[in-house]
């Protein structure tokens, strides 16, 4: 028996284990939002450390950050020391669920679905955690390489590494990042590319307060309407982001067809897709505004009135390799340069993220092209991301010599955020198989030089 047949014997051996423990951490709410009881929080961490420790990992500690959830951290020194270091990274806690009354069954009790299972957070990232431990077993917790883990606990609220600076005790020669998945089950999926994020804030004040619309309307100035003239420049007639500067590049990887990202993303039939161009531009190497949020009285409750006051919530995805300042300051001038009417806007920055762009070509992204294709027996194939992970820009500029994977056990169709979020064993198992063979791969490229 080869090398690539007895790897995969044996992860399919441990399947029946993975899916028990997965179910396992799966029923715990780990929700790390405010609000939210903090117990299921610290009982995912603890059993993320059990399931570390019984895969064969010595050295697991719990790092605490200010204001966050603990980590968990852990190593496996390298078995020789011409061997590389390899980071994992993953996170347990998740999403709220939303609405219960969407959910097809409880959203924290792992169901059946045709090949895999439904709750929520079971692919966003409970999954990957997964991954993880699977390559140890495959391994005996003796894996080719040296490990590093870091398994956060507040990633989708807000992660610590948004403003703790990774330190030396992350210093690897590769990392897995396993937050990401395919871009459709079984086609294996490197992330070549996260979109970075902006939100801006922009409001106007006409009136000191609402004056009735048949007496005043026609002259007095309206804040809705001068806010919605504003907002009106940001796109041109075909959909297309109009602010000057933002960077746009065409896309050459992998992408959706349309018939797949009209069903990912709920589009109404009979309702056309906005902006030209492919879906890759427009999705990842492209900019793309979209108002989250406004305040203005609701038609519920409309006065004829003169509306005095409005406000709107921009949120602003920029291509990967755009600074972040810059591209905010961008969308910001052109609204500030903006006079509706003649009426000045204020604008406010908010939070803003760098997207990321790993570099290819270096021995790491070779061997994980061929544990790719080991894992899941398909030619790998490229797409990027409009999420972020906070941790891939921290751990880039603490480590800039290493290299960064991007892929995972989720995969384009699995609904994570949204209601009846599910997970692949087919996914889980490509996974599992790809990161053990990569290691193996890594190790002996490493080895050689190459």
């Amino acid at each position: 028996m080869d090398a690539d047949q007895d790897l995969r014997a044996t992860v399919d051996a441990l399947m029946d284990g993975l899916r028990a423990d997965l179910e396992r951490l799966a029923r715990i709410p780990s929700i790390a939002f405010p609000g939210f009881p903090p117990e299921p929080v610290h009982q995912a961490h603890d059993l993320v450390v059990e399931l570390l420790k019984e895969a064969g990992v010595e050295h697991v500690e719990r790092l605490d950050l200010p204001d966050t959830a603990p980590v968990v951290y852990a190593e496996i020194p390298p078995p020789h020391p011409d061997a590389p270091t390899v980071l994992l990274y993953g996170h347990y806690d998740v999403q709220p669920p939303g609405d219960a009354s969407l959910w097809q069954s409880p959203p924290f009790e792992p169901t059946p679905v045709e090949g895999g299972l439904r709750a929520r957070g079971i692919a966003d990232d409970k999954s990957n955690i997964l991954v993880h431990v699977g390559m140890l077993r495959a391994y005996g917790g003796r894996p080719p390489t040296g490990i590093k883990i870091v398994i956060e606990g507040q990633e989708e609220y807000g992660s610590a590494f948004d403003d703790y600076p990774p330190t030396e005790r992350f210093a690897c020669d590769a990392m897995v990042i396993a937050d990401m998945g395919n871009i459709r089950p079984g086609s294996p999926t490197l992330t070549t590319g996260l979109r970075g994020a902006s939100e801006v804030v922009v409001e106007v004040r006409t009136l000191a307060e609402a004056r009735h619309s048949g007496e005043f309307g026609g002259a007095a100035p309206d804040a809705l309407l001068v806010l919605l003239h504003a907002l009106a420049t940001l796109h041109d007639a075909d959909g297309d982001v109009a602010v000057p500067g933002l960077r746009r590049e065409t896309w050459s990887g992998t992408s959706y067809t349309e018939e797949e990202f009209r069903d990912l993303a709920a589009v109404s039939d009979g309702v056309p897709l906005i902006g030209t161009g492919s879906l890759g531009e427009r999705l990842w190497s492209g900019p793309a505004i979209t108002v989250i949020g406004i305040d203005a009285p609701s038609v519920e409750h409309a006065a004829s009135a003169v509306v005095p006051y409005a406000r709107a919530k921009l949120n602003l995805r920029f291509h990967p390799e755009q600074e972040p300042k810059e591209a905010q300051g961008r969308l910001i001038a052109h609204l500030e340069a903006l006079r509706p009417f003649g009426i000045e806007l204020t604008v406010t920055a908010g939070d803003t993220g760098p997207g990321f762009e790993p570099a290819t070509g270096g021995p790491a992204y070779r061997a994980a092209l061929t544990a790719l294709r080991e894992g899941w027996g398909a030619e790998p194939a490229f797409a990027a991301s409009g999420g972020s992970i906070p941790l891939v820009n921290g751990l880039a500029k603490a480590v800039p010599g290493a290299e960064v994977l991007l892929f995972g056990a989720q995969d384009s169709l699995c609904a994570l955020h949204a209601p009846n979020e599910r997970v692949l064993f087919s996914e889980l198992r490509g996974a599992v198989i790809a990161e053990a063979a990569f290691l193996r791969e890594y190790a002996a490229a490493f080895g050689s030089g190459s």
